[in-house]
């Protein structure tokens, strides 16, 4: 059946087309027909070899229209600190309680913050959080002591991204139920974070593909510049 259902999703989607972004979301959102809501997918390849270190990309974007989805976020604090991320809606808290529990599989978080003093306890735990991409890092703003503005962040549609080895950055851009503007302009911002993330050592084509996809769903290629033009 899901092979019938796959079948059916690729219709009318041109493998080789590059489509405008606003008729690829059209396409995606048309063909997101499992029985929950979609997550709509973006992914980028870039002109960049990341075992190099000047050819690193990584950052952090906030989506205009959030990712739909509802965030886990820890904070590792201590004192006032830790009293502020709960306050601000952070859903756990900790210093070594909190490091012993990760220590011993316990991970019911989405995000990971931590103020900076807090960092040589967390440091420990980069063979658990780094694999899961939750490691708390400054360039993304996970490593600050404004852990209010980081959880209200992370909880209002921050979306981590860093490049993969095939030079390939992924990510989130909201859900199939949204409607085909709010998706352009979450796509638009992403796009918009990875080109001004851009590494000193990149050379040619930085921006080479652009693909969008639901959770379910065949991928559909876009062209680059109706997404530069959607920004502007």
């Amino acid at each position: 059946m899901s092979g019938k259902r796959i079948t059916k999703a690729r219709e009318g989607v041109e493998r080789t087309k590059l489509y405008p972004v606003a008729e690829a979301i059209k396409l995606v959102r048309e063909r997101a027909s499992a029985k929950f809501d979609e997550t709509v997918e973006i992914a980028l390849n870039l002109g960049v070899d990341p075992k190099h270190a000047d050819q690193m990309v990584r950052g952090v974007v906030n989506l205009p229209n959030g990712t739909g989805r509802v965030l886990r976020v820890a904070v590792f604090a201590r004192g006032a600190k830790a009293d502020e991320a709960k306050a601000a809606g952070a859903d756990v808290v900790g210093a070594e309680d909190l490091v012993a529990a990760v220590q011993g599989g316990t991970i019911d978080f989405d995000r990971c913050i931590a103020t900076p003093d807090m960092m040589p306890l967390v440091g420990r735990l980069g063979k658990v959080l780094g694999p899961r991409g939750l490691m708390p890092n400054p360039k993304v703003g996970t490593v600050t002591m404004d852990v209010v503005a980081a959880v209200a962040a992370s909880k209002g549609g921050a979306v981590e991204f860093r490049v993969e080895k095939a030079g390939i950055v992924q990510g989130s851009v909201g859900k199939s139920s949204f409607g085909e503007d709010k998706l352009a302009e979450n796509i638009a911002a992403f796009v918009d974070a990875v080109v001004k993330a851009k590494p000193a050592g990149a050379k040619g084509t930085y921006l080479q593909r652009v693909a969008i996809s639901s959770t379910m769903g065949p991928g559909v290629k876009v062209d680059p510049s109706s997404i530069s033009v959607a920004q502007h």
